[in-house]
């Protein structure tokens, strides 16, 4: 039997996606993402009740602060059920951006030592961070019957605000990845910028506070077209704004694209500077 000889060499310049290299290291994925579940919630005493707590003790925080002494506008509805609906997509963008960014980092080790797609990485740190979402995703739904909501026929829509969130923050993710391995002020940024971000959002008040002169910048951010249309879907605020969800798609696909096309580009120095 004749001696297999595979020869890795650095590839040049800008590359797309191996998708049948990934699947081929999908069993790797599956591993990883158990791993960093079961790390999050090992030896802790609340286990996956920390995916209750933290979206739930921020809205209450939110709800005492800009709801009873700022008195914001949560257009017709209690601000408590109006900021949770918002924080549900919001946790998990932030939770994922943060560990998507800084999973190389952490690993640095394995990537120095073995070869497998460096995707992998921020896609773990999606793929684990899915079940605090859907957790959270459930408390969403029993504080909605309990404070009296109906569900309608606008649930069709959820998948795709699910597809855009998606996208947003593994293509920010892997965009930050890539460059905290280059650059290590983007670790020590990283929290700041995340609390910006969501103030850049519509999380603790309404799109209908911003200047209607700014809105379409403002809607730039595809994290409003998804909270927007979380509150459309389960509170009935407003009808679907397709405004704000298809300006977002397009910058969630525009995001998603540079960010992969970017780590993929950098890729090859992962292992030299990590």
């Amino acid at each position: 039997m004749g001696l297999i000889v595979t020869i890795i060499r650095p590839s040049k310049g800008w590359r797309g996606v191996n998708v049948k290299e990934l699947l081929h290291y999908k069993d790797l994925l599956r591993f990883l993402t158990i791993r960093g579940i079961k790390a999050k919630y090992a030896q802790s005493i609340l286990g996956i009740g920390w995916a209750i707590i933290q979206p739930l003790v921020t809205t209450v925080v939110f709800t005492i602060i800009f709801g009873n002494l700022a008195k914001v506008s949560s257009e017709g509805v209690p601000y408590f059920i109006f900021s949770l609906t918002a924080m549900v997509p919001w946790t998990y963008f932030s939770n994922t951006l943060t560990d998507a960014a800084n999973s190389l980092i952490t690993n640095a080790n394995l990537i120095t030592k073995v070869y497998f797609p460096r995707l992998v990485l921020p896609l773990t740190a999606a793929l684990s961070k899915l079940l605090d979402f859907l957790i959270a995703f459930t408390v969403l739904i029993v504080m909605l019957l309990v404070y009296g909501f109906s569900m309608n026929w606008t649930l069709i829509w959820l998948p795709l605000l699910i597809i855009i969130l998606l996208l947003t923050s593994l293509g920010a993710g892997m965009l930050l990845a890539a460059l905290a391995v280059q650059y290590r002020d983007v670790k020590h940024a990283l929290s700041f910028m995340v609390q910006l971000l969501m103030y850049a959002a519509p999380v603790v008040y309404p799109t209908s506070n911003v200047p209607e002169a700014y809105r379409i910048w403002y809607a730039l951010n595809p994290m409003v077209g998804v909270i927007e249309g979380f509150r459309a879907v389960f509170l009935h605020t407003q009808p679907m704004p397709w405004n704000y969800i298809g300006l977002g798609t397009m910058v969630a696909i525009f995001l998603f694209i540079g960010g992969l096309f970017y780590f993929r580009k950098m890729e090859r120095n992962f292992a030299d500077v990590a």
